[in-house]
């Protein structure tokens, strides 16, 4: 039996205000929204992309978040791309960056206080990100 090929189709949000947070969104990964009633979907922005699909919220966030993007980009690159997406609404919330030797990353909240984690990844010993 041959494994199944599964991939990433959207990820769903619910938002006090679709627009304006897609339109976040769309921002930090270059993607350009799909406007469709009340609701906005983010296509992915380039083969290496994802979706995203946002809803309108009719009740509070819960005080507990069950999930959240862990996005990555390349190393040395982590603390341009956090200044840049502080500029664009997100908030600040913080680091670890010395807790494991693979990985540091910044956590950040978008503008209606959903976490995500930006990640950056030292290179492998012997890679061309090396030279």
């Amino acid at each position: 039996m041959t494994a199944p090929q599964i991939t990433l189709g959207a990820i769903n949000l619910e938002a006090h205000d679709p627009t304006a947070l897609a339109d976040f969104w769309a921002s930090v990964t270059g993607a350009t929204p799909s406007p469709g009633g009340d609701s906005v979907y983010l296509p992915p922005a380039g083969a290496n992309g994802f979706g995203m699909f946002f809803r309108p919220c009719d009740s509070p966030h819960p005080n507990r978040r069950g999930a959240h993007l862990d996005l990555t980009v390349p190393w040395g690159s982590r603390r341009a791309e956090v200044e840049r997406l502080l500029g664009l609404g997100a908030v600040y919330q913080w680091d670890v960056l010395d807790e494991f030797p693979h990985v540091q990353w910044t956590t950040l909240a978008d503008p209606e206080g959903n976490l995500f984690c930006l990640a950056e990844h030292p290179p492998a010993e012997g890679s061309t990100q090396d030279q």
